[in-house]
């Protein structure tokens, strides 16, 4: 199955399967891109959030316009920073970025509980290995992407260029099916 990609300089399609790196400076616009990727020809994503709260994610989709009930949202910060959870049928948490396994778990069960086409956005790898440490989010990335792959969707995942050494980039870069790459002046160049 194929989806649109809705990314300027990107091919129309990318095939069921396809994950793809967002690697962005570390105060870059990435909201623009990631809201293009879930919203374009989607029955249903999850969007993995390490950076922000379950809140602040609907209050994106909601000022970019993204259809919220094809939402799903994994609030890896709440619990951690003590902040109150929201109980709702679209809503999960995990305690911590850290909790690498839950956020492959919940990805699963997404991708098992949803039909047609589905995207998952992790937003962001560089605060999970913050968390966490590269080596782990770098085996999290790749279970991830195995069961995009094994479900026929498709991923966009934020890593900071300023935070990682080069040789990590370059790890995390030949992981991937494709790269996006925003610079600071919002210029997007695509490598599939």
């Amino acid at each position: 199955m194929d989806y649109s990609l809705a990314v300027e300089n990107g091919p129309e399609t990318i095939p069921g399967g396809t994950g793809l790196l967002l690697v962005h400076p570390s105060i870059g616009e990435t909201d623009r891109i990631d809201t293009d990727f879930l919203k374009t020809d989607t029955d249903a994503f999850l969007v993995v959030s390490t950076r922000t709260t379950a809140r602040e994610v609907e209050q994106k989709l909601e000022y970019y316009d993204v259809d919220e009930t094809k939402a799903t949202i994994l609030d890896t910060l709440s619990v951690e920073r003590g902040y109150s959870r929201r109980t709702a049928d679209d809503v999960y948490y995990v305690s911590a970025p850290d909790d690498l396994d839950g956020v492959v778990d919940r990805v699963e069960r997404f991708l098992t509980e949803n039909e047609g086409k589905r995207r998952v956005s992790v937003d962001s790898l560089t605060e999970m290995a913050y968390y966490a440490d590269d080596d782990a989010v770098y085996g999290a990335a790749a279970e991830i992407l195995d069961l995009l792959d094994e479900h026929d969707a498709v991923g966009i995942f934020h890593l900071s260029e300023e935070v990682h050494e080069v040789a990590t980039l370059d790890r995390f870069r030949e992981l991937f099916d494709g790269v996006i790459d925003l610079d600071g002046e919002g210029t997007v160049t695509v490598d599939l």
